[in-house]
């Protein structure tokens, strides 16, 4: 087990990772202390590691509530269910939220716990690579509106973070190469060397090598740990870390969040942001057909075809990082360096949308093959 930290003062918290975590008692038993315990997870993680996490906690009280599985369960109304548990047990502010299973459960359980008697402590424990990376370490919880992603939330710190490695084993393809946008994000942004590992190791990565997987989930926590440390809500360089999701979370909105995964529409972005970054003179032709062939090699897609450009417009209008100065975008300056910069001109994006989408790839029509 290795522990990282992530540091905010009084805030602060861990980062265990490791395989097996999910059933060692004795590791639960200093992470969760409440004597009222409330597992929110989903019908497709509970009956792999439900029975498993319970046996491990040595609560007095605990209940379990199991959600339907999707990111169309990231809603007000889901938020109400929960709080409706919470209640109806008697849960009190000592009580402590865990929420098992992948970003969409870790988003709604965090900002449940947010609401919940202003605030009790919550864990996260993650069971896909996307969450085990990225969006369990950070504290940023949400539910989505329909015209915009993650609109109703709060920026509220779990307590700490278990991140079992086993669990990735249970991952179909699909969201594990999901999870792999968001790996390729940060060593865009951040660690060009990292990139350049990335390049040379990712098949190893898709072919799911315990050494390779055990680096990159331990690398990408140290570089989340360290930009939220410096910026926990995202007043300054933290909006580096959303580069590709302006794009990408005005095309899941557009698909009803059901037509591409979190991962595939940030790809997306990421391939739409690389190709803005340079007509901006930033990247050259090599630098986007470098980053565009490893996303493909993770598993991901670059373009969306069939996109009605107005809509995309203007749902990325909606975008959190926008302000009253108009919509920002995470950009790059080089591989290895983002920029936060005001958006080019709406006829640049719309040239760079129009012809990306037009790029001829085969992930699209392949994708029921790798669907679970």
């Amino acid at each position: 087990m290795e522990t990282l930290q992530v540091s905010l003062g009084e805030r602060s918290y861990p980062i265990l990772i490791g395989p097996g975590l999910l059933g060692e008692a004795d590791v639960l038993a200093d992470l969760i202390t409440a004597r009222q315990v409330l597992i929110v997870t989903n019908e497709v993680v509970a009956p792999l590691y439900l029975a498993t996490l319970e046996q491990a906690i040595a609560a007095d009280e605990q209940h379990a509530i199991v959600l339907p599985d999707g990111e169309d369960q990231k809603t007000l109304q889901t938020i109400s269910t929960i709080i409706d548990a919470l209640i109806e047990h008697g849960f009190h502010r000592d009580a402590c939220l865990v929420a098992l299973g992948g970003g969409v459960v870790g988003d709604i359980g965090g900002f449940a716990a947010s609401c919940y008697q202003r605030g009790i402590d919550y864990v996260q424990v993650p069971t896909t690579l996307l969450a085990q990376v990225d969006s369990s370490v950070g504290g940023k919880t949400a539910v989505n509106h329909p015209r915009a992603k993650n609109m109703i939330g709060a920026f509220y710190q779990p307590t700490c973070v278990l991140t079992d490695t086993d669990t990735l084993k249970t991952l179909p393809p699909r969201e594990f190469a999901a999870g792999l946008a968001e790996v390729i994000k940060h060593s865009l942004i951040l660690d060009h060397g990292f990139f350049v590992w990335l390049e040379g190791h990712i098949d190893d990565l898709v072919a799911m090598d315990a050494a390779a997987l055990g680096f990159v989930v331990r690398r990408n926590c140290e570089l989340k740990a360290a930009i939220v440390a410096e910026d926990e809500r995202e007043r300054g360089r933290r909006a580096l870390l959303n580069l590709g999701h302006t794009f990408g979370h005005a095309l899941e909105s557009l698909g009803g969040y059901d037509r591409w995964l979190h991962g595939e529409a940030v790809s997306i972005g990421i391939a739409l942001a690389a190709r803005t970054s340079a007509r901006l003179g930033w990247l050259d032709e090599d630098d986007c057909s470098r980053i565009e062939a490893l996303l493909r090699k993770a598993g991901l897609p670059v373009s969306a075809p069939n996109i009605e450009v107005d809509r995309l417009l203007e749902r990325m209008s909606m975008d959190k990082k926008a302000s009253a100065e108009g919509l920002r975008l995470v950009l790059l300056k080089q591989i290895g360096e983002g920029v936060i910069v005001p958006s080019p001109e709406e006829s640049l994006l719309r040239d760079v949308i129009e012809t990306q989408t037009m790029v001829q790839q085969d992930y699209i029509d392949g994708l029921s093959e790798s669907c679970p």
